[in-house]
């Protein structure tokens, strides 16, 4: 259902002038600061962006920069950002800009979205703050906003809905603060009508036009349908240790962490003693194996549930097996042998790891 959301312009642009954090990329807004922010804070919160885009900026200054730079750089630059074909896709359409436009993003909406990893969000957020184009730029956190302004209960999750707002908002958009206006939705949906927890109304320059305030319906509203339960799937994962080098390997090409390093591991739960024989079967001789307890990760739709072990081998035995994934000897992936400060500071493993990696010392 259509909904005029004008009257909300004034209020959230003169909010926007007295209540914008000051970040980086908002501080220098060309085109390739707003493409690379944005991807980065897809599904993370803006303070710990920060650090990684100044980080990525200073060693990636610019699309041929980006285009150029070898892949395992580009994710240990990325590591812990998550979603790692978000890194993949920027550097596609780095290519593509240099090899087509001049190395720069093109000011136009309808060229972005042709772009690997650009939709229509991102899109809108490039054209409107770097190049002043009236776009929207729809997120979570500008559906919240609006949908609680308008007081509907339509489903966030279907696309009709987005695209329904979208239309609404270019309708209205302020033609000389496009960026300004978006940037305040967003902003607002950041750190006042906020996604978890009571919104903080009170606080909110349109509390007086916000439909879900006057019905205290706020707290339902966005709705959003019920996502389908994660899939639970038990890991061992093995710190193999050798001569003071780790193994790691890289995964399948395809599916969950496509292409990222890991630490060797086995589906299912192994207990030690199917642990130690697992390795001897793959031809490692143990001297030791210390159990190191019990970590979860979660995915969007997928849930680890992971054993781990330290194992230190027997010197001489590198090149014996791979790094086996189902105990398949076409699945064998070769193993790398790494120093603790080569993977701290050159290969990237995911956040998935995290909890084992302290025990690489």
């Amino acid at each position: 259902m259509k909904y005029d959301y004008s009257p909300t312009i004034d209020f959230l642009l003169d909010w926007y002038e007295q209540n914008a954090r000051i970040l980086p990329w908002r501080e220098n807004p060309k085109p390739y600061y707003v493409w690379i922010s944005e991807i980065m804070l897809q599904q993370t919160r803006v303070e710990a962006v920060k650090a990684y885009f100044e980080r990525f900026i200073k060693v990636l200054p610019d699309s041929k920069a980006l285009a150029e730079v070898e892949e395992e750089k580009l994710l240990k630059l990325w590591e812990g950002l998550g979603y790692y074909n978000r890194a993949r896709n920027l550097q596609k359409t780095a290519g593509i800009l240099v090899r087509d436009y001049g190395g720069e993003l093109p000011g136009d909406y309808g060229e972005l979205l042709k772009l690997p990893g650009i939709g229509s969000y991102t899109a809108g957020a490039i054209t409107s703050i770097a190049f002043h184009i009236a776009e929207p730029a729809v997120d979570g956190n500008v559906l919240r906003v609006m949908m609680r302004v308008s007081g509907s209960f339509d489903d966030i999750t279907e696309m009709k809905v987005k695209k329904q707002l979208e239309e609404d908002l270019r309708a209205v958009l302020p033609k000389d603060r496009p960026g300004d206006f978006n940037q305040a939705v967003m902003e607002l949906g950041a750190t006042v009508c906020i996604p978890v927890g009571k919104p903080l109304c009170e606080k909110c320059p349109l509390m007086h036009l916000c439909q879900a305030f006057k019905n205290r319906t706020e707290n339902r509203i966005p709705v959003k349908k019920e996502k389908k339960q994660r899939q639970v799937q038990e890991r061992t994962i093995l710190i193999l240790e050798m001569g003071g080098r780790y193994a790691i390997c890289k995964r399948e090409k395809k599916g969950l962490l496509a292409g990222m390093m890991e630490f060797p591991g086995v589906p299912g739960k192994l207990t030690p003693l199917m642990a130690e024989e697992y390795l001897q079967d793959l031809g490692y001789g143990a001297e030791e194996l210390i159990p190191l307890g019990e970590a979860k990760h979660i995915f969007s739709h997928v849930e680890w549930h992971m054993t781990g072990y330290l194992v230190h081998l027997r010197e001489g035995v590198a090149e014996a097996a791979g790094c086996y994934k189902t105990g398949n000897e076409e699945n064998r992936a070769s193993l790398v042998w790494a120093l603790k400060s080569e993977i701290e500071e050159r290969y990237s493993l995911p956040s998935a790891f995290d909890f084992y990696r302290k025990f690489v010392i």
